[in-house]
C-alpha cells in the first residue's frame, strides 16, 4: 500500500517537527515545507500552530496559508488543523481586546475560556460527535491540551444532501469546540502528536482517509 504524502506547512510555528516525527512513525511521507506546489499536490496538509492567534496568522499570510487551504478545500483535499491551526480556521480571534481575522471557513471567533485556571493545560477527555471517523476506537481516550482561548460555539449551518459538520467537545471552566470534522477539513484544539497511543490512533485513521 502507497505511504500518503503529507505536507506539514512550515510558517514559522514551534511544532512543526514534533507533528512530522509523529506522522513519520505511522507510515507517512512527511515534508516540512512552505512551498505552495508541494502544498496543493500531497495527498493530506497539516497546519499546525502554537502561540498567539495573531501572530499564528502573520505567518500564514506570509506564506500563503489562506489560499492554499482554500484551493485544497475546493479541490476536496484534505486539510487538518492542529491547536492554533485550528483556531485560525474561524472566522476572527479575539486575544487582549486585540481582534484579528482568521481564514473564515467556519463562522465564529476563538475567544478566552471562562475558567478558574488558565491555560487548560494537560489531559481531558472529549465528548465526540456521531458518527466522527477521527476518534473512532478513542471515543473515551485522554488527549493533551495546551490552551488558554478556543470556540465555545459552532455555528455552521449546512444544507442537505451534504452531511452536517462531526463536532467534538470537550470542558475546562466551560464547554469549548476541541475537534471538528466538516467533509475534507478536519482539525483538533488538542495536540494528536503529543497525546500518546490515542492521539497516534487519531492521526491513524486521519491517514486512512488519504487513501
Amino acid at each position: 500500500m502507497r505511504s500518503p504524502k503529507v505536507v506539514v506547512l512550515d510558517y514559522g510555528s514551534g511544532n512543526l517537527r514534533s507533528v512530522q516525527r509523529a506522522l513519520e512513525r505511522l507510515g507517512a511521507t512527511v515534508t516540512v515545507t512552505a512551498d505552495q506546489t508541494a502544498g496543493e499536490s500531497a495527498d493530506g496538509l497539516v497546519l499546525p500552530g502554537v502561540g498567539a492567534y495573531a501572530a499564528c496568522m502573520a505567518g500564514l499570510r506570509a506564506v500563503h496559508g489562506p489560499r492554499l487551504v482554500g484551493r485544497r478545500l475546493a479541490g476536496g483535499r484534505s486539510v487538518l488543523g492542529v491547536c492554533v491551526g485550528m483556531q485560525v480556521l474561524f472566522a476572527a480571534g479575539d486575544e487582549h481586546g486585540v481582534r484579528t481575522d482568521g481564514f473564515g471557513e467556519w463562522p465564529g471567533v476563538v475567544e478566552r475560556l471562562s475558567a478558574p485556571v488558565l491555560p487548560h493545560m494537560g489531559w481531558n477527555t472529549v465528548m465526540p460527535g456521531p458518527g466522527s471517523v477521527l476518534f473512532a476506537g478513542v471515543e473515551d481516550a485522554h488527549f493533551s491540551f495546551v490552551h488558554s482561548y478556543a470556540a465555545r460555539r459552532f455555528e455552521l449551518a449546512v444544507e442537505a444532501p451534504f452531511p452536517a459538520p462531526v463536532v467534538t467537545w470537550a470542558e475546562h471552566g466551560e464547554r469549548f469546540v476541541a475537534a471538528v470534522e466538516n467533509g475534507a477539513l478536519s482539525a483538533t484544539q488538542f495536540h494528536p502528536e503529543k497525546s500518546g497511543e490515542a492521539g497516534a490512533v487519531l492521526l491513524r485513521n486521519w491517514l486512512a482517509t488519504l487513501r
